[in-house]
C-alpha cells in the first residue's frame, strides 16, 4: 500500500528522544492490534515481527509482548524533535457481490488485517458499509533536510523458478499452486501455513524436482447433477453422522451428493471439508457456504450454495432450502468457499 507523507512543522527543541525510541525492542499488543499495525508503529515489516517471535501465523492476542527489534540499542545523533504525524484512514464502501477477503485482496492487505482495522469478529458485510481498508501517515520534510524519494518497489516476481515465489496483490495458494504446478497441500506443508492466508510479500518456498500436475480451471464435477442430485433429496431426514440416502447430517450430505456428481471426496466433518477448500470473491452455484458458531464453537455447518442467497443442506428438519437473508444464516455465515 502507498504511503503518502505529511509532515507538521516541529518546535526546534534539540533532545535524544530518537536514541530512545531506537532502543526500544518489544511492544504490548493491545485490543485492535495486528501484525500489520505494529510493523508500521516501528518502521519494520510483518515478516520480521514474525521471525523475531517464532511466530508461523497472523493470530496475536491483548497483553501479548512481542520483539519488535533486535536488541543491540542504536547509536543515533540526536535530532529536531517533531509533533506526531496525523493518520488519514483510507476508507471503501461494500457493494452487493462484496465479501471480506475480496475486499482485503483489492487493497493489498490481509483478512486478519481488514478484520481488525474494523472491530469485526465474523465476515458478514452488508452492501453500504464503510470499511477502513487502510491508513495512511504524511510527513512533509524539514527544510534542512528533505525527506528523499521513496524507491519505486520491484514488481513482484519469482525470484528463482524452483526456490522462492513472491506473493502479489490478488494471489490464493489455489492460483500459486497452479501456475508452478504444485498443489496448495505442497505449498502449506513447505511453508508451516495452518490456513489458506497468504499476504502481499510474503515469500512462500517451492521446492525443485515437484511433478504435481495443476488442477483444471473447470470445476472436477458436474454442477447441472450436482444440483439435481441435491434438490431430489429435500425432505431426507437428519441422522446424526448419517452419510446414505436415508438419513444425512451436514457434511455427510456433502460427501453423498458430490460422489454422486463425479467428485471423488472422502468422508470428513464440517471442519474437514473446510480445510479441503479455498474463499472465493464471487460464488457460483456449487461452491459450498461454510457457518461457525452454530451448536458449537467455529465451523460447524455447511450446505450447496443454489444462487440468489439460497443454499441446501441438511439442517434439523432434514434436507431443505434456506435463505442466506435469514436472521440466523446471516449471523453464523463465515463465507463461501470451492474445492482445491
Amino acid at each position: 500500500m502507498k504511503k503518502v507523507l505529511f509532515t507538521v512543522a516541529a518546535t526546534a527543541v534539540i533532545s535524544t528522544a530518537y536514541g530512545a525510541a531506537a532502543e526500544a525492542s518489544s511492544h504490548t499488543v493491545a485490543s485492535g492490534d495486528s501484525l500489520w499495525s505494529i510493523a508500521k508503529k516501528y518502521g519494520t515489516s510483518v515478516n520480521t515481527i514474525k521471525e523475531l517471535n517464532s511466530l508461523t501465523s497472523d493470530v496475536i492476542y491483548p497483553k501479548q509482548v512481542l520483539k519488535v527489534s533486535a536488541d543491540e540499542k542504536v547509536s543515533s545523533p540526536p535530532v529536531q524533535e517533531i509533533a506526531p504525524a496525523p493518520t488519514i484512514e483510507k476508507k471503501y464502501t461494500v457493494v452487493s457481490g462484496d465479501t471480506l477477503i475480496g475486499i482485503a485482496n483489492k487493497h493489498s492487505i490481509t483478512l486478519a488485517e481488514l478484520k481488525a482495522l474494523n472491530n469485526l469478529s465474523g465476515h458478514l458485510i452488508y452492501p453500504g458499509q464503510s470499511l477502513v481498508v487502510g491508513q495512511s501517515t504524511v510527513v512533509a520534510p524539514a527544510p534542512a533536510a528533505p525527506a528523499p524519494a521513496a524507491p519505486t518497489p520491484a514488481p513482484p516476481k519469482i525470484e528463482s523458478p524452483e526456490s522462492t515465489y513472491i506473493v502479489k496483490s490478488g494471489d490464493t495458494l489455489s492460483a500459486i499452486g497452479r501456475s508452478l504446478g504444485v498443489t496448495v497441500s505442497q505449498l502449506k506443508e513447505w511453508n508451516s501455513l495452518r490456513n489458506d492466508m497468504i499476504f502481499v510479500g510474503q515469500k512462500l518456498k517451492v521446492k525443485a524436482g515437484s511433478t504435481a500436475t495443476p488442477p483444471s480451471d473447470g470445476k472436477p464435477y458436474n454442477v447441472t447433477k450436482l444440483i439435481e442430485e441435491a434438490k431430489s433429496l429435500i425432505g431426507t431426514p437428519y441422522v446424526w453422522g448419517g452419510a446414505k440416502v436415508g438419513g444425512f447430517d451436514c457434511s455427510g450430505f456433502i460427501y453423498y451428493v458430490y460422489n454422486q456428481a463425479g467428485y471423488k471426496v472422502n468422508r470428513l466433518t464440517s471442519g474437514g471439508y473446510y480445510n479441503r477448500t479455498y474463499y472465493v470473491n464471487q460464488p457460483e452455484v456449487g461452491d459450498i457456504v461454510f457457518f461457525e458458531n452454530t451448536y458449537k464453537q467455529g465451523i460447524s455447518h455447511l450446505g450447496i450454495y443454489l444462487g440468489d442467497n439460497q443454499f441446501i443442506h441438511a439442517g434439523d428438519n432434514g434436507v431443505q432450502i434456506s435463505s442466506l437473508d435469514s436472521t440466523y444464516w446471516k449471523n453464523h455465515f463465515d463465507g463461501f468457499k470451492r474445492f482445491y
